[in-house]
């Protein structure tokens, strides 16, 4: 929609929404709710599958391709080189091409780079492909989040948002049953490998939900057919309503020299950039050290990597609610990386105990979807309305690239000892010192902003 269109449509839409006072606006957002999020969290949580079912090819592809643990490591994470590069230009297509055409591209591009995965056969095409799902990727949680805003006012933003994020375990639910399934069943086949079966079978939703996304979503309210003109009056009208008030950012390049120089933004990117490692534990080498610890069928491997995530599901949410009602965010961000230290400490001990390795791989899920849901309220506690963009794209950008160097150095680990303890020893002091990196460098900012 042109700027012009945007202004006439909102305009119109304070004079309906003066018009219908008695609107019932909790059953208009619970209409468009229902429409939307369910939608899009299936579309994630197949983004999600595609991206993490390496780790359970690893368990059968690893000789085929000729991968060491080194490479592997470097091949899970190279994903978010990618990612990272093509991210903006992504969102910047989306603004300008619309939500339904460039939702379709990137499903349907990444569904086919997830399937043509199964045929790479050396090492560099392994690579090239996980590069290829990396741009195909790039912008689409973002994307989703910027959908959101087409839709949301920023007050009720929040709780739609937070769906999508636990969307992140319903994929480790779903897709280690999945892909462990896949495996187990194609084992004999002689076509094709079980892990080219996976790769082929999981890449096919992604491409039909694009195509459909293309018919079933709406741009914006305004070509919402769905919507009566009454309910698309109020839902432009809060939009609009939203944007009253706040301060327009000028001088950007200005602003992002002083965030890159200011020691807030940095000790947040800090942390960010090594809290995730412990993500790299459950996402990619999960499976790897479930069947290091006696467990061989990759469908029953695949029903156990459910616990941890199902747990971290419970757990993001009764840990952001809790730190919500109390209004303090670091106590509660460093208790939940010290549950994830204490489980990946314990999961080096005792890695050789499938039972003991499931219990501790779910200590790491606890305190790493915890600490998930925490973070993202510290940073805006300190930055200004002007500059919170600016500063969470920089926070997050480097979180990224902590995606490729974490699973690759995790892997170089392994290779040199023959296990995967002295990474685990690794992620457990790492997540002790973000911990006190955020209780120690955000101290005194509990429910503030300042100026910055």
């Amino acid at each position: 929609m042109s700027q012009i269109e945007l202004s006439a449509a909102s305009a119109a839409a304070h004079d309906a929404a003066r018009a219908l006072p008695t609107l019932n606006e909790i059953v208009l957002y619970r209409k468009i709710t229902w429409r939307l999020i369910p939608f899009l969290l299936l579309a994630y949580v197949v983004c999600y599958i595609d991206r993490s079912n390496v780790s359970f090819a690893y368990l059968r592809f690893k000789d085929d391709v000729g991968l060491s643990d080194a490479a592997y490591g470097l091949g899970a994470g190279i994903f978010y080189l990618g990612y990272v590069l093509f991210e903006v230009p992504s969102n910047m297509l989306l603004e300008k091409l619309g939500a339904r055409a460039t939702l379709m591209r990137i499903m349907v591009l990444w569904g086919l780079v997830s399937a043509a995965t199964a045929f790479v056969s050396s090492p560099e095409q392994f690579y090239l492909a996980r590069i290829l799902l990396g741009v195909a990727e790039a912008g689409f949680f973002p994307g989703l989040i910027l959908y959101l805003t087409y839709w949301f006012p920023a007050s009720r933003r929040a709780g739609v948002t937070s769906l999508l994020m636990v969307s992140l375990c319903v994929a480790g639910m779903i897709g280690g049953p999945l892909s462990g399934g896949i495996l187990h069943a194609f084992d004999r086949s002689t076509v094709m490998k079980s892990w080219q079966w996976m790769f082929l079978i999981e890449g096919l939703p992604a491409i039909i939900i694009g195509i459909v996304a293309f018919f079933y979503l709406s741009d914006g309210p305004a070509q919402a057919k769905w919507l009566t003109s009454e309910e698309k009056a109020v839902v432009l009208a809060n939009l609009e309503h939203d944007q009253q008030g706040k301060v327009q950012q000028h001088g950007s390049k200005a602003v992002f020299i002083k965030l890159l120089t200011d020691p807030k933004v940095f000790i947040a990117s800090v942390a960010y950039f090594f809290s995730p490692w412990a993500l790299s534990v459950l996402n990619f080498w999960g499976p790897a050290i479930i069947k290091q610890s006696g467990i061989d069928n990759p469908f029953t491997i695949g029903l156990l990597s459910i616990i941890p995530n199902l747990a971290g599901a419970i757990a993001m949410i009764y840990v952001g609610r809790r730190s919500d009602r109390r209004g303090e965010r670091r106590w509660h961000f460093m208790g939940s990386v010290t549950v994830t230290a204490i489980g990946a400490l314990m999961l080096a001990l005792f890695h050789d105990n499938w039972m003991a390795a499931i219990l501790f791989l779910t200590l790491v899920g606890i305190g790493q979807y915890a600490a998930f849901a925490v973070f993202w309220t510290i940073p805006p506690t300190y930055l200004s309305r002007t500059t919170a963009a600016a500063g969470i794209a920089i926070i997050s950008s480097l979180g990224q690239i902590s995606g490729l160097l974490s699973s690759w150095f995790l892997g170089l680990l392994k290779e040199a000892t023959g296990s995967m303890v002295t990474g685990l020893y690794l992620v457990a002091l790492i997540q002790i010192l973000t911990g006190l990196l955020i209780v120690i460098g955000f101290r005194n900012r509990e429910g503030a902003s300042t100026s910055v």
